[in-house]
């Protein structure tokens, strides 16, 4: 079997649907939960039902951790085997150490063609960005070319979310200046975005229905005008009210692409059980 000219690597903080997995040849390589004792691969040794379930019970707060750079190098040896060259498109630098690790991996692999691609984003954010470089690379691009396609998206990249409350993302350190809403009123409802790669704050509202209105409205305000819209909502055990969103994103921006996606263990320990967010950009 010949190899293919370039493959793709990301972590599994991109939630790419699987059959687009499947069809694009996507190699995804697990992040890491730790929890009471065991280190446990996202969404391969525990699936989000099994996650949320256990959460609502533990004693013990699950942590989370990046792949070794031991990890990364023989996930990269295993991928050279089947192509000449790699794009490795990972979660934002400023909220893991994922990208240290596939460096200093790189650095193993002599003279073999790697490319690392920092999304400064992460779940469809962080997918649609894979996806993009995918099909360039489908259309003959090489693998710096592939990084470059995805490079290019990252200033119009949107990821919006609503947390039900700010004490995962305090305990687990990924607050960033939304760390101002902390002490502020119970009812809060902090809505936050993700900028130059960081969890900063967008604003605050009283009730969940208020704060769902308000990513709508945000993102029908920054589209406005914009074609070839693709976007994702995402959620964190919180399916229906995913849907009602999906339903009404779909309504208000007639994207050209729309996913639902689940949150994986190591993005819920951060953003906690019933978290709901959006991705969007256009052209």
């Amino acid at each position: 079997m010949s190899k293919a000219k370039v493959a793709i690597v990301v972590d599994s903080t991109a939630y790419i649907p699987p059959a687009l997995v499947a069809q694009y040849n996507i190699h995804v390589i697990p992040q890491i939960l730790n929890w009471e004792g065991s280190s446990l691969r996202d969404d391969i040794d525990i699936k989000p039902d099994a996650f949320y379930a256990r959460l609502a019970t533990a004693k013990e707060m699950p942590t989370t951790s990046q792949p070794s750079a031991g990890e990364f190098h023989e996930f990269f040896s295993k991928v050279a085997e089947t192509a000449d060259s790699i794009v490795a498109i990972l979660i934002s630098k400023s909220l893991s150490g994922t990208q240290a690790s596939a460096q200093a991996a790189a650095g193993m692999m002599e003279d073999y063609p790697i490319e690392i691609v920092d999304s400064q984003s992460s779940t469809m954010g962080l997918g649609y960005m894979v996806l993009t470089a995918a099909r360039a690379i489908e259309n003959g691009a090489d693998y710096k070319t592939a990084a470059e396609v995805a490079r290019a998206l990252v200033a119009d990249m949107r990821v919006l979310f609503v947390v039900d409350t700010l004490e995962f993302l305090h305990r687990g350190g990924r607050i960033g200046g939304a760390q101002r809403f902390i002490g502020s009123m119970l009812s809060i409802k902090p809505i936050l975005n993700l900028v130059d790669g960081k969890i900063e704050p967008l604003a605050s509202v009283r009730t969940k229905k208020k704060a769902l209105a308000h990513l709508l409205n945000v993102a029908e305000t920054e589209m406005a005008g914009k074609s070839n819209i693709k976007a994702a909502v995402m959620h964190a055990a919180a399916a229906n009210d995913a849907q009602k969103l999906h339903d009404q994103l779909k309504q208000k921006l007639n994207p050209t692409e729309l996913h639902i996606v689940e949150l994986s263990p190591v993005i819920g320990a951060h953003v906690g059980p019933l978290a709901l967010g959006l991705v969007y950009y256009g052209s």
